[in-house]
């Protein structure tokens, strides 16, 4: 009788859950906590009484409730993955690292958990420990193209071009939509000098995702370095109307302008770019793209106040 009741407040909290009333939803879950039943079912009561109180953004509840599974069962691993992403969410990395080293002891097979860290130390600074684990997440996870790209990205910091292009074109082999790795490939060709192969990789990712702005940045970078500045004027501004708070791309055009004497169009870019991001004053007022602006008094005002502005 009283595993009929549990079951039944189950079935009306998640009625209410799906009506979108989750308070609701929680209070019936916990009516039905109130009845014993097996252990197991006990946990996912208090799982799915977890993950609302997530969504509600009722984190203290919610990282309470996660406690309360580890009490009953200290070897949950979902209970301490589900505390990582809340700790990395409130930007405690060091705290959200420990519950997913905990997790890979509990469970080695638990790719999810090795990506996580491996992102995290990254973040310190740790590239080759990232590494390390990346290669895990490969060993449990072969289809995983996201983690082959980050891999290679790994490698093209290190310096290691040959790598880079072997990791990011198995990510491509294993989707050839994911942007990210057209992008990649855009990259380390770049640094390999190879720029008309640099430049196909990084159209293939504009058409995926032509809101993704440093690709457009990027591909003037490689026009600006070949003397194409009309080239890169028309991608700048492609890239401009689909990211039109993109700082870096207002700043390049304005190079470009610059560089081909167009001070009204130079002139505006920079004033926007400033707007955008004032910091970049310091680069403004030393970068000798700009030097066709030196005598133009609008230029002058536009540096003089900017960098008067800082010292107050």
């Amino acid at each position: 009788m009283k595993d009929y009741k549990r079951k039944n407040y189950m079935i009306l909290a998640e009625n209410f859950y799906l009506n979108n009333n989750k308070l609701k939803a929680i209070e019936f879950y916990k009516k039905a906590l109130s009845y014993k039943g097996e252990k197991s079912g006990t946990i996912l009561l208090l799982f799915n009484i977890a993950v609302i109180y997530d969504e509600l953004d009722m984190i203290e509840e919610s990282i309470n409730t996660y406690n309360k599974i580890i009490e009953i069962d200290n070897e949950n691993f979902e209970a301490f993955y589900n505390l990582g992403l809340i700790e990395e969410s409130l930007g405690n990395p060091e705290n959200a690292l420990e519950y997913y080293m905990r997790v890979a002891d509990i469970n080695p097979k638990y790719s999810k958990a090795y990506y996580n860290i491996a992102t995290i130390v990254d973040d310190m600074g740790d590239r080759k420990k990232a590494l390390e684990y990346y290669y895990k997440v490969i060993e449990l996870e072969p289809e995983d193209y996201i983690t082959y790209n980050n891999i290679g990205s790994l490698y093209e910091e290190f310096g290691d071009y040959d790598k880079a292009l072997e990791m990011i074109s198995k990510s491509v082999e294993i989707n050839a939509d994911f942007y990210k790795s057209l992008f990649n490939m855009g990259v380390v060709y770049t640094r390999l000098g190879n720029h008309k192969k640099a430049i196909e990789y990084y159209q293939k990712a504009k058409e995926l995702n032509p809101e993704y702005y440093y690709i457009y940045l990027n591909m003037s970078a490689i026009y600006i370095a070949d003397k194409m500045y009309n080239m890169s004027i028309e991608v700048l501004t492609e890239g401009i109307r689909n990211n039109p708070k993109a700082h870096d791309l207002y700043y390049n055009r304005a190079c470009c302008y610059s560089v081909l004497g167009n001070e009204k169009k130079a002139i505006w870019d920079i004033r926007t770019a400033l707007l955008l991001s004032p910091n970049l004053i310091e680069w403004v007022a030393r970068d000798k793209d700009f030097q066709s602006l030196y005598k133009s008094e609008e230029f002058k005002k536009i540096i003089d106040g900017y960098l008067d502005n800082r010292k107050d």
